[in-house]
């Protein structure tokens, strides 16, 4: 069996595999923050795939307004979190724990607070703010909880290098981490020493004059010293460099730093892997055996497997992967890789969170809201007269057409694949990824010159491929 599917322990629990969904913005709360049962159908989705840790979306330990966010601020959101945690419990082996936030305001006209402007009062009620929160995890009967301190929110916003305080918490490295350390052991106070906290920080600002991991390497020293049960590593997201957009609030993705932290399809696979590679060889260093989740367009098995083959992770984080594929899991661990729904990684979800809409992936069914589910063992097939891939090169691209495909269920996409250095027998990968409703694609990723062989392959609900159409060889003009 892959390592992938070994058990891995955590403090008080054992996750069944290492396999990590990170938390990421769904939108599906109402404004008053309460669990309801859109999200207890996306994360129960989530249970049945099979991942190993479900670190539910990020939930707000204070109660200032936050629009359609979940809450862990007082004790009346305890009766749907105990619900939702049941329930994914109920659905698989999978482990939960939920992603606790502080955050500062910020307005429409601009306008956002900022760390200097805190009071030692106001920090001294954070500290408060996330223990409280950590012992309702635990009473709600999550097996742990996680800290964020990452991209554009309080506590990264200490830690980062651009933290303009001018007191004991801000300057040096041992100032900024003042806070994040006093929330850290505050939370292990109040959880007690049987109780998993984890904690999930950048390990690059990725703004000019941020951190890199010449700092995050101290710091994940510090929190797991702290008594941090793992730490969970994303990159940039961050304020600075974010878009303007008048009369909205700042989205801290919108800029290079936000590319970053969702690695989108002109970004290679692993993109962001020398950051966990960085941080975990420190903490090894150190005489620490602190699991490090390593993510950022983690999306084959290959890969997956290659994080920890190589000490660059020893859990795998994936959330877009997942979101198109919540049996991911289940199917990489049958050996069935093939069957798998892969993403686009063309963060259409991410472009729905800027929006402030719900967030589903544009490659599920229309008006669905989740995932697809099917138990159907009957793949696709094309017309009888066949695919008709046909190609053809215009100004510098290739635009490939074909004839749509049939299912008995419903068809799901078309899986794009492309083989480079045609005349010295290059061999066709997956490529990309296109929805149902389509039947074209359109590569713009080629060269003068360049010589590319292409075939398409049809994917059901279930994720059953049918046949690949037969190839055809394209020469792009000088």
């Amino acid at each position: 069996m892959s390592v992938l599917f070994q058990p891995f322990p955590l403090r008080n629990v054992v996750l069944p595999n290492r396999l990590v969904l990170p938390a990421m913005v769904t939108r599906l709360s109402g404004e008053d923050g309460l669990v309801n049962d859109d999200i207890r159908a996306r994360y129960v989705r989530f249970a049945r795939g099979g991942v190993g840790l479900i670190v539910i979306e990020a939930m707000a330990v204070h109660g200032a307004k936050s629009g359609p966010l979940l809450r862990i601020s007082s004790d009346e959101f305890k009766p749907g979190l105990s619900d939702l945690c049941a329930r994914v419990h109920d659905a698989g082996p999978s482990k939960v724990v939920p992603q606790i936030i502080h955050f500062l305001k910020i307005s429409r006209s601009g306008w956002r607070q900022t760390v200097d402007m805190l009071s030692l009062e106001e920090i001294d009620a954070i500290v408060d703010a996330y223990g409280a929160a950590a012992v309702r995890a635990r009473e709600c009967g999550f097996d742990g909880v996680e800290l964020h301190m990452a991209h554009a929110y309080t506590l990264s916003s200490f830690l980062s290098r651009l933290n303009p305080r001018k007191d004991d918490y801000g300057g040096t490295l041992a100032n900024r981490l003042r806070l994040p350390l006093r929330v850290v052991r505050h939370v292990r106070e109040r959880v007690g020493d049987d109780f998993t906290v984890g904690v999930r920080f950048v390990g690059d600002e990725c703004v000019r004059n941020g951190y890199t991991t010449l700092d995050a390497g101290p710091i994940a020293i510090e929190l797991a010293r702290a008594g941090v049960d793992y730490v969970s590593l994303s990159a940039g997201g961050k304020f600075e460099d974010a878009r303007v957009i008048e009369g909205e609030p700042l989205y801290p993705y919108t800029g290079y730093s936000g590319d970053r932290c969702m690695p989108g399809s002109a970004y290679p696979d692993g993109a962001n892997l020398y950051i966990p590679e960085a941080v975990r060889a420190s903490l090894r260093a150190a005489g620490l055996d602190t699991p490090v989740v390593a993510a950022g367009k983690l999306g084959s098995l290959a890969i997956a497997e290659k994080v920890l083959e190589r000490g660059q992770g020893d859990l795998v984080g994936m959330a877009r992967a997942l979101l198109a594929d919540p049996d991911l899991p289940n199917k990489w661990r049958t050996g069935r890789e093939d069957a798998v729904v892969r993403c686009l990684y063309g963060n259409v979800c991410k472009a729905l969170d800027e929006s402030f809409r719900r967030v589903d992936c544009t490659l599920w069914p229309k008006k669905l809201g989740q995932a697809p589910e099917s138990t159907d063992t009957e793949p696709p097939v094309w017309p009888a007269a066949g695919a008709g891939l046909r190609a053809e090169c215009k100004e510098g691209k290739i635009l490939l057409r074909w004839q749509s495909a049939s299912d008995n269920e419903a068809m799901y996409g078309y899986q794009v694949f492309r083989a480079e250095r045609v005349a010295t027998g290059g061999v066709l990968v997956h490529h990309a990824s296109v929805r149902a409703v389509s039947t074209r694609y359109e590569d713009n990723r080629v060269v003068a010159g360049g010589e590319y062989r292409y075939a398409i392959r049809p994917y059901d609900l279930a994720g059953n491929r049918g046949p690949m159409t037969e190839t055809i060889e394209v020469r792009v003009s000088e």
